[in-house]
């Protein structure tokens, strides 16, 4: 999803248009509160005189009771103003993460290898949930405070020139230098949230590589390395901190002088005998209010710094293009599907992780990784053309370019070069939600999530209905399996699968697969991790899920194969042997027939 933020105003249009009925509310519950906090001095003040004045005992007694209940009004407002504007807060939030979340689950493959989980969790939620006071309050609050600002040097202006001007003189001031201290800040805080970003991503990547770290010893290492990421952002948010202290520091000082100005300004007009006493309060208490509301505009500046840096680092998100172009519209038909790849080429650009954003002391930034991706082509020139119904087994050693070859057959990347078509049709020509429908994959990897079985198998799509699972497990041997089940299809998984067999959510995947009655399968090395004897149990699985349909299966064993009609054998991303399965066995001259003859598999790892 496209939405590019040009700034605040778009922001605030788009995710604030859909709630203004709630918008509107609460403006009129801020001016309910300010009208009433403009009141209550004037209630003081008739209370001050009337107590100058004899027998003028009810009218004390009526404007205290006045007093009471204007302050008691002036909460209430205060109170449902908060809860609505938490309310609109969430809501425009919650909307903006979930079109973060779409946009970046369009990106192709190469944006995703480029950031890593923690990074963009930390775009995706941390940036955002800066964002919460911005939507819930920023622009009916400071227009709130800006009102009353107007409102008490009206007031002011209209009770004595003299003290009017003087509080204008202040105020100017007072905004100069909220408007600077902002500016400041911005700077700042965006470097504080890249630091914050950058952390993340560095603990989520090695939290994911626990075991590892753990079985090498090397926990002293990350350690190190975490400090000058943490030492970077204590740097980073202190310089941000520093700012906002700033601005605290300098307003407090000017509402010390204005106040103390208040003071001098209602003594010298009082002895001058140009206003009463309840007069001379009134201009003292309109000084300190205005204190409120200029606090609250040094708040909202505070809020408005770290909106900047929010909305500037989600627009660069959203602004993110895919290379997958998405344009297609064409539909594969139903049924096995031919695969043809023709002269197709493909090399991988730099998907290395980005570098943090902000310096890691020198001391503590080891030396530049070496470049994990080849200049060369991954896959040079390959074609062959796969009938539809047939099963190709591939084969080939680490880095051959096996699992780069079903990439593109499901179109996580375009080729450099060539085309691949599936019964005719160019894979870019395809609307990627019928790519996904006709096409299905299965890795080593089986991502299984904390939720219901039947959610996991249908991947949280409400319109499969149970009947439509319990048939797809029936097809595939697994009905009594999860009807064994403490709750059947109700049965709750735990985070990651954990409970589960590698065997047993290969299975779940074999079933989300036959739920979408693909035209073609690809299983990429989906037994690697199996054990021969839950290999076997899965055979029969396999065979149903295969039969009428064109597969792909990429193996490191031999006899993972040998349900295939066809065998490809990569070498440094060039085919060096393609046929039928049976005529290759049969030649003692080919590559195949000597691999299953010296029984050494270990040559294809």
């Amino acid at each position: 999803m496209q939405l590019p933020l040009a700034g605040h105003r778009h922001v605030l249009g788009v995710y604030l248009r859909p709630q203004w009925g709630r918008v509107l509310l609460l403006a009129l519950l801020i001016l309910l509160s300010i009208g009433l906090q403009l009141v209550n001095p004037q209630i003081i003040r008739y209370f001050i005189d009337a107590t100058q004045q004899a027998g003028a005992s009810p009218a004390i007694v009526a404007a205290a009771l006045l007093y009471l209940l204007v302050g008691l009004a002036q909460h209430g407002a205060a109170l449902a103003t908060v809860a609505l504007s938490l309310d609109v807060g969430w809501r425009a939030t919650n909307a903006l993460r979930a079109d973060l979340l779409r946009h970046v689950l369009g990106l192709d493959m190469t944006f995703h290898k480029a950031y890593t989980p923690g990074a963009l969790i930390e775009r995706v939620d941390g940036d955002v949930s800066a964002l919460g006071d911005f939507f819930a309050q920023f622009l009916v609050r400071v227009a709130a405070n800006v009102l009353l600002i107007a409102a008490i040097l009206v007031i002011v202006l209209r009770t004595n020139a003299l003290a009017g001007a003087a509080l204008l003189v202040y105020t100017v001031l007072t905004v100069i230098v909220l408007v600077f201290v902002q500016r400041i800040g911005v700077v700042r805080w965006n470097a504080a949230r890249e630091a914050w970003s950058d952390q993340m991503g560095f603990i989520e990547e090695h939290y994911a590589g626990a075991e590892d770290l753990r079985g090498v010893g090397a926990e002293p290492y990350v350690l190190y390395r975490l400090f000058g990421y943490m030492r970077a952002l204590t740097e980073q948010a202190r310089s941000g901190w520093m700012a906002q202290a700033l601005g605290y520091a300098l307003t407090n000082f000017l509402y010390v002088a204005g106040y103390a100005l208040g003071l001098a300004l209602g003594a010298w007009l009082y002895t001058q005998g140009q206003v009463t006493i309840g007069t001379a309060f009134v201009l003292v208490y309109y000084v300190g209010m205005l204190a409120d509301p200029l606090e609250a505009l040094r708040g909202q500046g505070e809020i408005l710094q770290q909106a900047t840096v929010g909305v500037r680092r989600v627009g660069s998100l959203l602004n993110q293009q895919s290379q997958i172009a998405t344009a297609g519209t064409r539909t594969l038909p139903d049924g096995p599907l031919t695969v043809e790849v023709d002269t197709v080429t493909f090399t991988y650009t730099d998907t290395s992780p980005q570098s943090p954003t902000t310096p890691i002391p020198q001391h503590l930034t080891p030396s530049p990784p070496h470049p994990l991706i080849p200049s060369s082509p991954h896959l040079d020139t390959l074609s062959f053309t796969l009938p539809a119904g047939r099963t190709l087994g591939v084969l080939g050693r680490t880095g051959s370019g096996k699992t780069t070859l079903t990439r593109l057959l499901y179109r996580l990347y375009d080729p450099d070069d060539g085309t691949i078509r599936l019964d005719g049709v160019d894979l870019r020509a395809v609307a990627h939600d019928e790519l996904r429908r006709r096409v299905g994959v299965v890795t080593q990897d089986v991502q299984l999530f904390h939720a219901t079985l039947r959610d996991n198998i249908t991947f949280f799509d409400p319109q499969i209905d149970d009947a439509a699972i319990e048939a797809a497990l029936a097809e595939l041997g697994l009905l009594d399996w999860v009807r064994a089940m403490p709750d059947g299809l109700d049965t709750m998984l735990a985070s990651g699968g954990h409970g589960f067999s590698a065997g047993e959510a290969q299975l779940l995947a074999f079933t989300r697969l036959l739920l979408r009655d693909p035209g073609l399968v690809i299983l990429d090395e989906a037994a690697s991790r199996l054990d021969p004897v839950t290999e076997r149990r899965l055979e029969g699985a396999i065979d149903r899920l295969l039969d009428n349909r064109t597969a792909v299966i990429v193996a490191h064993r031999l006899h993972t194969v040998q349900r295939a009609d066809d065998i490809l054998i990569l070498e440094n991303g060039a085919i060096v042997e393609y046929g039928a399965r049976r005529v290759l066995a049969a030649d003692p001259s080919s590559r195949f027939a000597r691999l299953l003859q010296s029984g050494l598999e270990e040559v294809l790892a």
